[in-house]
């Protein structure tokens, strides 16, 4: 899907600037594809200072991890940038400033970008759109399997739940509608010239207390691919072993593509078509149908967030069902450094703040802690999930924690896990709780009430 705004009138060269956000790749790259069609190119990235500022929910939307694997990933694109004869300009600032500058500084007719959900990335493009009324302004869709005229409903009809949705969508066959991937570019035109950026005023990149696999960029993202299906076959047990508790451990237990999914240096459609390569040449079981399963989950939350836009961000959620919560300033604290009475929720939360990753198991866990036996606002959790993940991705963070807490997508209310009967499950020796130092904190006034306390509105 292309939504276009401007006409290209009288333009006897065309110039095109491309802003990349989240999908740092020249494979199956559809919006990069249309820019290439053009005269000259700049192709820009633009670092937002807001980012690394404490936002209204206490939290930063981009922590040290995060920011770590970003640069990585941006730093890759750069190298394929300049094996083509062009270059990634980095500026540091506000989009809505940065795009239009650049635009009048280069004489840019066409802007392009890839379709993005959340709230502040729309009114971030609606802002520069409102800027540049004489400039061709295009976004593609590349985040996504599948564009929103290939959907097998309107966006408007989209399902209240995920089983509805696969239903829908498997009923076009094994893997839904037909995918399309796009070939990977081997060629750009120039650029109309190098604007000066400004990368050094960017954040220092600091290397983690626990140095963990993760490199970003797309070439690391895409020998991941190969590795976990072709290389190590890890895929045929995928459904036994994905609830692995220390996944960053046991590397092989999970796909690990998240990362790479979530800025975009890995597409979507091209995992899931190598999923099909595979099945068909090695081997079709429960497993690899689980791995499709679970990039379906990744696409309805995709168009969820499309849906229901700034309501995945309310408090209240998309089903609008009040819960009442209270923010109680030492209990968030307690969670985030893993200072609970929970030693499996202290654990994972250690790990998520000296390595940037938790698996599946744990995220559902520590949730589940922060809604019921905290009784947290949920959105606090989201905010710092967003902050300290490198796989943050708005809308599946988002979703899965309104789903979680009772105000999304489950039919089924609430979630809550027994933390104990967990532990004995997913580490009856202790294993993971004595790495990451779970058992050693203890609670300081966990469930006092004091003057610091207040309702959240």
């Amino acid at each position: 899907m292309v939504i276009t705004k401007g006409k290209f009138k009288g333009i006897d060269t065309l110039h095109t600037l491309y802003w990349f956000t989240r999908d740092l790749r020249l494979h199956d790259n559809a919006a990069l594809l249309a820019a290439s069609t053009s005269d000259t190119l700049l192709c820009a990235y633009v670092v937002d200072p807001r980012w690394f500022a404490p936002g209204p929910l206490q939290c930063k939307a981009m922590g040290t991890h995060r920011w770590r694997f970003l640069w990585q990933s941006l730093m890759a694109l750069e190298h394929s940038l300049r094996a083509l004869g062009q270059r990634l300009h980095i500026a540091y600032g506000n989009p809505e400033e940065v795009i239009p500058t650049l635009t009048h500084s280069h004489k840019i007719s066409r802007v392009i970008r890839s379709r993005q959900p959340g709230t502040r990335e729309a009114g971030q493009w609606q802002a520069i759109r409102d800027k540049l009324p004489g400039t061709v302004c295009q976004e593609f869709e590349t985040l996504s399997l599948y564009t929103e005229g290939s959907l097998p409903m309107s966006l408007e009809d989209l399902p209240d739940t995920f089983s509805k949705f696969r239903k829908l969508v498997e009923n076009f066959g094994d893997h839904g509608p037909e995918l399309l991937r796009i070939r990977t570019l081997t060629a750009l035109p120039p650029a109309p010239g190098f604007p000066e950026d400004n990368r050094g005023a960017c954040p220092a990149v600091k290397e983690p207390l626990h140095p963990t696999p993760f490199t970003g960029g797309e070439k690391a993202g895409l020998a991941r691919l190969q590795a976990f299906l072709f290389g190590n076959h890890a895929i045929d047990d995928y459904k036994q072993t994905r609830n692995t508790l220390d996944a960053l451990h046991e590397w092989d237990a999970s796909s690990k593509f998240s990362p790479w999914l979530a800025d975009g240096s890995l597409s979507v459609r091209e995992v899931a078509e190598t999923i099909a390569d595979y099945e068909l040449h090695e081997i079709r079981n429960e497993s690899t149908y689980w791995l499709w399963f679970e990039l379906l989950w990744r696409e309805y939350f995709y168009w969820y967030a499309m849906k229901h836009r700034a309501d995945l961000f309310r408090r209240n959620g998309v089903q609008r069902k009040r819960r009442p919560v209270t923010f109680y300033g030492h209990r968030f604290k307690a969670w985030c450094e893993g200072n609970t009475q929970y030693p499996l929720v202290n654990a994972a939360m250690n790990q998520l703040r000296e390595t940037g990753y938790m698996s599946n198991r744990g995220r559902q866990l520590v949730a589940s802690c922060f809604v019921n036996e905290l009784e947290l606002d949920w959105r606090y959790g989201a905010a710092w999930f967003e902050e300290q993940l490198i796989d943050y991705d708005v809308a599946s963070n988002y979703g899965n924690w309104q789903y979680l807490a009772g105000v999304g997508a489950d039919p089924r209310g609430m979630r809550q896990f027994n933390l104990e009967k967990q532990a004995q499950q997913y580490d009856p020796a202790g294993t993971f709780i004595n790495k990451w130092r779970g058992h050693a904190q203890q609670p300081v006034g966990l469930h006092t009430v004091d003057a610091a306390d207040w309702p959240v509105s």
